[in-house]
């Protein structure tokens, strides 16, 4: 019996040192890292931590309307968050559509399509931007 426990003790190191192996030479691919570090900055800066410290309100029913976008600069509702990560979603989506235009030198109508989508992609997203910006500075929503 004391054989047979030994025995599996080490198959089971054997196995969890092949798994710690394993994990430690992973090379994940460049492609799924650079889409990791992109939803992590864009979830940082539309405020993510906010909603997860604070628990804002989600929206406000307020003069017959409902109110999405908080009319100060000095806090922020959960829809502002999602407004602003789908925004800076957007404008990521856009600036890697002009990249990805690049690489079709040889397709012009491919190219010049890929790069329209871009550039609007990346203009809706900064005229947004602006335009939420500015309606918090001047109080007009």
């Amino acid at each position: 019996m004391a054989r047979k426990a030994k025995k599996t003790a080490i198959s089971l190191s054997y196995s969890l040192q092949k798994l710690y192996t394993k994990i430690t030479t992973a090379k994940p691919s460049t492609i799924a890292l650079a889409i990791i570090a992109m939803a992590v900055a864009i979830f940082l800066y539309g405020g993510g931590l906010h909603l997860i410290i604070v628990k804002p309100l989600p929206a406000v029913y307020y003069g017959g309307r409902f109110l999405f976008v908080y009319p100060q600069l000095s806090e922020q509702w959960v829809s502002d968050s999602l407004v602003a990560m789908i925004l800076f979603s957007m404008g990521a989506a856009g600036a890697m559509f002009i990249y990805q235009s690049t690489k079709y030198a040889y397709k012009p109508r491919q190219a010049y399509l890929t790069l329209l989508i871009g550039a609007i992609l990346f203009v809706i997203a900064f005229i947004g931007l602006e335009v939420i910006l500015n309606w918090k500075l001047h109080g007009a929503i």
